[in-house]
């Protein structure tokens, strides 16, 4: 009998991507990632996972390497991570379809890719959103901007992780960023377009949902702007019952509105002075450590159960408990580089503390990007209550410490 193998279009480099490997082990599966550059995922290599060489971005290429893997393996499903570019998971479903295997909707995924498109069909239903403009060149990123009313928010119409993406409190900041955005220096795979936003204020949530079932709200606190780098993640975000059911609503009429639905979405939310706002659909799981917070405070998988929806299996999202999780991101305060980092044995030797993780090693450059990329490490915590979790989480966080050796500055 072939081997039950899971096939894994890309992957993501810190969380998600090894939890997935461990996960479909457990299930008894042999997963195996097609990726254009698997060196790029360390855990590939640390865990032994077959992974082989494609053309991630050629549907006709991802058909022809499955179909010369079923020669060999039995096909049990196919799922993949959005990276920088969530196209790719609109690729997933079109793979799922030509196999006849379960997957999501492309065309709705592709929808969603496209965060214009996916404005414009929010709007259409109804669904609260900050005011919002395309722009295509710096004249109507300014004309926007102008309309809108300053702070705005820029953003690629296509990208996650907060790439690309600025608070503009002025015209200065405006044209800074649109020069960046259209100057060369960020990479577009897709004809650049920018989208203008009005900047809701307020808190922001993050509601981790599987099939139309919302699992867990998350509290999401940002580094200082203008960028947008998380910080800490809560989950449960601390709400009262209708503020929770509010959130709850808007998130279920966006699955509608989007033509969602089937297997992990991820929407994020700011609550403003007219209620909840939506800023953003990702039709997948969110990659900044939610999924893992969502199994410490509830004791669902999110990860398991999506791989048994893929695989065709009976899923189970009952929570079996209820705790608060969050997790501190360590974030540096300045270029140059990593002379050394310490303090996670004695970190993680703190009753509650669930993880301490590093990202880069010594003696490597840190460079600042303004979003997912500049953290270096994070820390998890959970506990029975909020406040126990916020203290073990500070007590942790106070023990690690690293230093940076400022780069050089370069002569005129």
């Amino acid at each position: 009998m072939a081997r039950r193998s899971f096939i894994l279009v890309e992957g993501h480099a810190r969380g998600n991507g090894l939890r997935y490997i461990q996960a479909a082990r457990r299930l008894g599966l042999y997963p195996i990632t097609l990726s254009a550059d698997p060196t790029q995922y360390d855990y590939l290599a640390a865990e032994r996972s077959e992974a082989i060489r494609v053309d991630t971005d050629d549907l006709d290429a991802l058909i022809r390497e499955c179909s010369r893997l079923r020669e060999t393996y039995d096909i049990a499903g196919i799922t993949g991570f959005a990276g920088t570019d969530e196209s790719v998971y609109a690729t997933v479903g079109k793979l799922c379809r030509h196999f006849e295997l379960p997957g999501p909707n492309p065309a709705s995924i592709e929808r969603c890719c496209d965060k214009f498109d996916q404005r414009q069909l929010l709007a259409d239903a109804g669904i609260p959103m900050p005011a919002y403009r395309l722009a295509a060149d710096a004249m109507e990123v300014k004309s926007a901007a102008a309309e809108i009313g300053l702070p705005v928010v820029l953003k690629p119409t296509v990208g996650s992780g907060s790439s690309g993406v600025r608070l503009c409190r002025n015209l200065d900041e405006v044209a800074e960023h649109t020069t960046y955005l259209l100057g060369g220096k960020h990479i577009w795979r897709s004809s650049p377009r920018i989208l203008v936003e009005e900047f809701a204020q307020g808190p922001f949530y993050s509601a981790e949902i599987m099939g139309n079932e919302l699992i867990g709200i998350v509290r999401v606190d940002f580094g200082p702007p203008p960028h947008f780098v998380f910080r800490e993640t809560t989950c449960p975000a601390p709400l009262i019952d209708d503020d929770h059911e509010r959130i709850v609503d808007i998130s279920l009429s966006s699955l509608q509105a989007l033509g969602l639905g089937w297997g992990p979405t991820n929407i994020e939310l700011r609550w403003t002075n007219r209620g909840p706002v939506v800023i953003e659909v990702n039709p997948r799981l969110a990659g900044a450590l939610e999924p893992q917070l969502v199994q410490l405070a509830y004791g669902v998988d999110l990860v398991t159960e999506h791989i048994k929806l893929v695989v065709g299996e009976e899923w189970n999202l009952r929570k079996t408990h209820s705790h608060t999780a969050a997790a501190r991101f360590l974030v540096p305060d300045r270029d140059g580089t990593l002379d050394w980092i310490d303090g996670g044995s004695r970190a993680t030797a703190i009753t509650g503390v669930a993880e301490v993780k590093f990202y880069v090693e010594p003696k490597r450059p840190i460079v600042r990007k303004g979003d997912f990329r500049d953290w270096i490490g994070h820390v998890i915590a959970v506990s029975p209550s909020f406040a126990q979790t916020e203290t073990i989480l500070q007590r942790a966080v106070d023990l690690i410490d690293w230093s940076i050796t400022p780069l050089p500055a370069l002569c005129e």
